[in-house]
């Protein structure tokens, strides 16, 4: 732990004092084709090292689950590497293994993803993997029951533990609600139990195929090889024969309202602080997110001075941006002891005050600049992160100068821009709060805040 925090404080202190040093950085060339089925796919050769890394992600992810069944595109994806084509759950994993590949899946809120990375002599094996698990998972029945009971046992579990990671979880849902993003990506306690296997067969039928699919490949490899490996392996999946959610945009919220979600006997009290923030297109990205590190998002940040180096509040306060194709929520998070937690909160809104009223300085313009740049050239040195990146431009339509332009265009950031930029925190009168703690000892307290809405942790969802 000491020595995590002292190559944190080391990289706060290099940001703050060094220049504008770090240098553009240029995507590599790549390759792009679609193929006769819709599948989209770029290839990058890397040749520095004999390894080959693929992102594949599929158009829909939680957007697509079946309303009462959040969870679904969850849970799928985590059985697809639980046997698929001939192999078996363990089999499959041996496989893996027995290559010393790796082989991930997962599902966000707008797609299922799978990522893997073999050795470049192994590739024929990687694509065999990759496509079994996405177009001949085995969708066994004991071991849907394994995936299902665990994603209802996590929760439950958190609840009544930690809470910590479930917090953004109840600020989106209370935030969105009766919106698409308000519904939870791993569904809660109750939409899990309502799906079953049956439904989930009929979920991968009709919300899972080529046309959806976008494919990168990076790595030790000749592209017209490999594009003709892709081909094979994927160009027969037929296409999805449901349909993908249109999303309408959530419009920001006025006023103040508060869930307490009730902790008996909890020591500290977590909260979430938020409204509709921005979107993963703006062109105002690089302000925003200079502006992000200022505010919250980085140890020598405001929030996490006030509440934690000066005040001693807490052991760690951020704020943060979810980007989708529409708005998502801009947030800020923290804990403290219940008897600080007014204390806390007072705090956490006096900073965004003063963010508001004060903006930020030109010598902090200049640092965030410099600890963005240096932070932002280690996300894309390896063949995985590169994968990630192709796959996530296409996946939100964006094109090379996302990164081609990423140095220049924080450099480029005005003050007027910062001043915009600071515009997309909500402002004291209009903020979502959710707090979990123990409701006796914060009820009275809390209600200067707004009107609150309550609900216990132990039931089975995530909002009342």
């Amino acid at each position: 732990m000491r020595s995590s925090l002292n190559r944190l404080f080391f990289t706060a202190a290099l940001a703050l004092s060094a220049p504008a040093f770090a240098a553009d950085t240029a995507m590599p060339a790549f390759e792009r084709t679609v193929l006769a089925n819709g599948t989209e796919v770029l290839l990058m050769e890397k040749h520095d090292v004999p390894l080959i890394a693929i992102n594949a992600q599929v158009r829909g992810g939680s957007l697509t689950d079946p309303a009462g069944q959040e969870g679904t595109a969850s849970l799928l994806s985590d059985l697809m590497q639980k046997g698929a084509g001939k192999r078996d759950a363990k089999t499959f994993a041996e496989t893996v293994d027995g290559a010393g590949g790796k082989l991930n899946t997962g599902s966000s809120l707008s797609a299922l993803e799978l990522n893997a990375e073999f050795l470049s002599r192994d590739a024929d094996l990687m694509l065999e993997l990759a496509s079994d698990a996405l177009i001949r998972p085995t969708l066994d029945a004991s071991e849907f029951e394994k995936v299902r009971t665990l994603a209802i046992q996590s929760q439950a579990a958190a609840k009544d533990g930690d809470p910590r990671g479930l917090i953004h979880q109840y600020g989106a849902a209370y935030l969105f609600k009766n919106h698409p993003y308000g519904r939870p990506v791993g569904g809660d306690e109750t939409s899990l139990k309502n799906i079953t296997l049956k439904s989930l067969k009929a979920y991968y039928q009709s919300q899972l195929g080529g046309d959806r699919l976008i494919i990168s490949v990076v790595g030790d490899f000749k592209a017209a090889d490999m594009k003709t490996k892709i081909e094979k392996a994927f160009g027969g999946w037929g296409k999805a024969t449901g349909t993908l959610p249109v999303v309408s945009a959530r419009q920001k919220e006025t006023g103040r309202r508060i869930l307490l979600i009730d902790k008996p006997g909890a020591t500290q009290t977590y909260f979430w602080l938020g409204n509709v923030g921005t979107n993963r297109a703006d062109s105002e990205r690089p302000a925003q997110a200079l502006a992000n590190t200022v505010f919250g998002g980085r140890f020598t940040s405001m929030l996490n001075t006030e509440l934690r180096i000066k005040s001693g509040l807490s052991y760690g306060a951020y704020s943060g941006m979810m980007r989708y194709e529409q708005p998502g929520p801009v947030h800020i998070v923290s804990y403290t002891r219940t008897d600080a937690t007014i204390q806390a909160i007072d705090l956490t809104i006096a900073t965004l005050d003063r963010l508001h009223k004060e903006g930020i300085s030109n010598d902090m313009q200049e640092s965030a600049k410099n600890y963005v740049l240096g932070q932002f050239a280690p996300t894309l040195e390896t063949g995985p992160q590169m994968a990630d990146k192709l796959s996530e431009l296409a996946l939100y339509r964006l094109n090379r100068d996302e990164v081609d332009l990423y140095a220049k265009n924080i450099r480029g950031v005005t003050p007027e821009q910062f001043s915009k930029a600071i515009a997309v925190y909500p402002a004291n009168a209009d903020l979502v709060m959710v707090l979990i703690g123990d409701a006796a000892k914060i009820r009275d307290s809390v209600k200067k805040y707004g009107p609150v809405t309550e609900m216990k942790i132990s039931e089975p969802r995530f909002s009342p």
